[in-house]
């Protein structure tokens, strides 16, 4: 079976519709599961987008959807400033070297 792959607006719809309406329900699961219902979207399938948008806004812990992006980002900055400094050594070790050659007055 498949993913269905649903368009963001409507994710971000129904995920509105569950935390504004959450009061008049028993639970969040109640919420979720009705919601998703209307839409006809799998409860699974809400739950996950609420779970994820609970985290992306800081009320639960986890790793937000921004999180691998930026991780990818620092370790790119981190090579480069890996590579930088093995040449400031190497550049450092090479006038050390000539300073050491030459002769003193």
């Amino acid at each position: 079976m498949g993913r269905k792959s649903y368009p963001p607006e409507l994710r971000e719809r129904v995920v509105r519709m569950v935390f504004e309406h959450r009061e008049e329900y028993d639970s969040q699961w109640a919420a979720i599961i009705s919601i998703g219902e209307k839409f006809g979207i799998s409860y699974e399938t809400v739950r996950t987008w609420v779970r994820r948008a609970e985290i992306d806004g800081g009320s639960r812990p986890g790793t937000t959807t921004d999180d691998p992006a930026r991780l990818k980002e620092l370790e790119r900055e981190n090579r480069e400033l890996h590579r930088a400094n093995e040449i400031l050594k190497s550049a450092s070790a090479f006038f050390a070297a000539e300073l050491d050659r030459q002769p003193q007055r």
